[in-house]
């Protein structure tokens, strides 16, 4: 899964060896009924973990996940992050923490900013609070490009929960490794626009996009594990992991799917929404400056000391962010062959065009 494996310049003692690290540990994932907890759990899954804790408030997602899986392993906690009381009965006894719970729809955040930094950042707080008590090794928080130049309210709370993250490494010196990993769109995850485009498709009703030319980055499933798992491995306290990845235009992404649903309804422009970014930044210059790099990664990480006031003692050069229209771009051919590799999409489009050619 991983494209590369480096040893990054941090103690041996704060590395994870082995082939598996997940054999005979307990793991919690909060906000585990997501797209992100049904793939992680499956990964977990084959990785011989010794239970899985999935903590969320959808009581219906988590019996759906229950009877989906039907795997003794799991376990499911009822509660909410913004409460810390809910939290610790799920993390007592827990190994690895992996924080995806978030309110991450852009245009509802905006609505209610109040909400999104409750359970954006207050929340996030509680489980690294708990995670420290409880004397979890170690913490992986799931963060958005969006929380880079954030214009939104969204990228705003999670660029909150980066630096509280930080602050808390800075300020524990000891418990669990806190480290964060941050990424751009992930294919098919709920909220994402593929499954809205497939959506929109399917009704026969015209593909909507907010701009032609907007960029996103973009990121399989089994990508953002490896990034997590990377992090999880190699990270020091406070560290940030970024995967490096490819782009297309929202208009190439529409175009990728009707070919592969072989699909001739028209493509609409609606116009950007309040909140949304034309081109996304997974990294800033400063950060690549300062950063560990690799083929696939970078890694940003505090330091090594705790003065903010104090200079880095690194001379460095001119840089420039990471952004989706600098990043390699990926054509409509490209994009769907992609597609054609996620199996959910394509048993869908298989399905779909059966049912089209038997009508």
């Amino acid at each position: 899964m991983l494209h590369s494996d480096p040893v990054f310049r941090i103690p041996r003692s704060w590395q994870l060896e082995g082939e598996n690290v997940f054999a005979g540990r307990t793991v919690l994932i909060t906000g585990g009924t997501g797209s992100f907890g049904a793939a992680f759990t499956k990964y977990l899954l084959k990785g011989d973990a010794r239970q899985i804790r999935i903590f969320s408030r959808d009581e219906a997602k988590q019996d759906a996940m229950r009877h989906a899986f039907r795997d003794d392993r799991l376990s499911f906690y009822l509660g909410d992050i913004r409460d810390q009381e809910s939290i610790v009965p799920a993390m007592k006894g827990v190994d690895f923490v992996f924080h995806a719970a978030a309110l991450k729809q852009v245009p509802a955040c905006e609505l209610f900013p109040e909400q999104a930094v409750k359970t954006n950042v207050i929340g996030s707080r509680n489980v690294l609070q708990a995670a420290d008590a409880l004397n979890v090794e170690r913490v992986v928080c799931l963060s958005t490009d969006k929380a880079v130049y954030p214009i939104n309210v969204m990228g705003m709370t999670k660029a909150l929960m980066e630096k509280t993250v930080q602050a808390s490494a800075r300020r524990l010196g000891r418990g669990p490794i806190l480290c964060t990993v941050r990424y751009g769109n992930v294919l098919n995850s709920r909220g994402s626009v593929v499954p809205v485009f497939i959506e929109q498709l399917k009704r026969g009703r015209p593909i909507t996009v907010t701009a032609p030319e907007m960029t996103r980055f973009l990121l399989t499933l089994d990508d953002a594990i490896g990034l997590i798992e990377m992090a999880l491995r190699h990270g020091a306290p406070g560290d940030t992991f970024v995967r490096k990845s490819p782009a297309t235009t929202v208009q190439d992404m529409a175009l990728a799917i009707k070919d592969l649903y072989r699909s001739d309804v028209p493509v609409q422009v609606v116009g950007v929404r309040p909140g949304e970014k034309f081109h996304e930044t997974l990294c800033t210059f400063s950060e690549i400056a300062l950063a560990e790099e690799t083929d696939d990664f970078f890694r940003i990480g505090l330091g090594d000391q705790n003065d903010l006031t104090a200079n880095s003692g690194r001379i460095v050069g001119p840089s420039e962010d990471y952004t989706s229209d600098r990043a390699r771009r990926l054509g409509v051919a490209e994009i769907r062959a992609i597609l054609d590799r996620v199996p959910e999409i394509a048993e869908d489009a298989r399905t779909y065009l059966r049912l089209r050619a038997s009508a």
